[in-house]
């Protein structure tokens, strides 16, 4: 008895406190926001209250909804807040199955494909290679110098930018890899000059987020491009910019967003104008993600982190299956998902 309520104790403190940090990060955005453009008007704060307890059957999704209707000046039906979608699409959709992708080593056996630039995986004790051959020490560093200058080693689950390491063949050490933990060793992406003429110092990252149906038919939702800054070696949530992607043309919008939420016109290091700027070979992307996601269908809702290299290729970075980010998408180019009746899932656990 005291067992359960213990257990039932620990899980409505984790529920709380979930949306409670969302709340604050809601509320901490709105602010930023409003100290450019204004207070929200009230009427859009009473339409959030009034859809987040009326559509989705809770006022406390209304954080987001007031974030988003200030990014917008307007109200919008058909918005996910980020919380709701994180405690009511993802375990409808997904499951455990999103997990999946914080393990790097699954990877090459789940999708075989050559746009991973994963060269060795090191899990619970042992190199292996994309074709599950164990590996020595030594032929890890052969092979992930065999035809690149510089690597990447990220840890499973390495989140926002966090837990990345940059190698190359005079500074590797295979035993502070291992002490690092799970992970996978990635070839360094030298990135199109498209995105070199953003910023050169870091590698851009194109997040596209996709759906699969029930029918198994895929589409791309939102799309949006992050770059680091001047002081990054690669892009990090603490310091990235975001600018919003036309899914239809792959054109820039003309505004970018700071961490805080606040618009601009260009970046501040390199004074890079976002108008008018497409992103090359951006049908590329899309078959990509169209066709990979077709590989992994029981994960419903994916962000795919990818670039272009040199010689016109894409390369993806990684794949987020759990709770990857909707929020900003929704904020700049949503509704996203209005179409496919996410707003009535809570009703299927309650």
């Amino acid at each position: 008895m005291i067992k359960k309520i213990a257990k039932r104790f620990i899980s409505d403190y984790r529920y709380w406190s979930y949306h409670l940090d969302h709340k604050k990060s809601a509320l901490k955005v709105l602010k930023s926001i409003e100290s450019v453009k204004g207070k929200t008007d009230k009427k859009l704060i009473k339409l959030s209250d009034d859809y987040a307890n009326d559509v989705l059957g809770w006022k406390g999704y209304a954080p987001w909804l007031y974030v988003y209707s200030a990014v917008n000046n307007n109200f919008k039906e058909g918005w996910i807040p980020d919380n709701y979608y994180g405690k009511i699409v993802v375990p409808a959709l997904k499951g455990n199955y999103g997990i999946i992708a914080d393990y790097n080593s699954l990877t090459s056996r789940l999708f075989n494909s050559s746009h991973f630039p994963d060269c060795a995986y090191y899990t619970n004790g042992i190199w292996i290679s994309p074709k599950y051959q164990v590996l020595s020490e030594k032929e890890v560093v052969e092979i992930a110098f065999n035809k690149n200058e510089k690597v990447v080693y990220k840890i499973d689950n390495s989140l926002q930018g966090r837990g990345v390491y940059f190698l190359d063949k005079n500074n590797i050490n295979i035993g502070k890899l291992m002490s690092l933990g799970n992970g996978v060793l990635q070839k360094y992406i030298n990135q199109h000059p498209f995105f070199q003429n953003i910023i050169a110092n870091s590698v851009a990252t194109l997040r596209i987020t996709s759906v699969i149906n029930e029918k198994g038919i895929v589409s791309v939702r939102a799309c949006y491009l992050r770059v680091g800054r001047s002081s990054d070696k690669h892009v990090k949530s603490a310091s990235h910019i975001r600018i919003p992607v036309n899914i239809l043309t792959g054109e820039l919008d003309k505004y970018g967003y700071t961490t805080n939420w606040i618009q601009i016109v260009k970046h501040p290091d390199t004074n890079f104008l976002f108008e008018h700027k497409k992103i090359p070979n951006f049908n590329k992307f899309l078959e990509t993600t169209i066709n990979l996601h077709k590989m992994v269908p029981f994960t419903r809702t994916i962000g795919w982190d990818m670039v272009l290299d040199v010689n016109n290729n894409v390369q993806v970075m990684e794949w987020n299956g759990g709770h990857n980010d909707i929020k900003f998408s929704e904020a700049t180019q949503g509704p996203c998902f209005s179409d496919l009746s996410w707003e009535k899932l809570w009703k299927k656990g309650s």
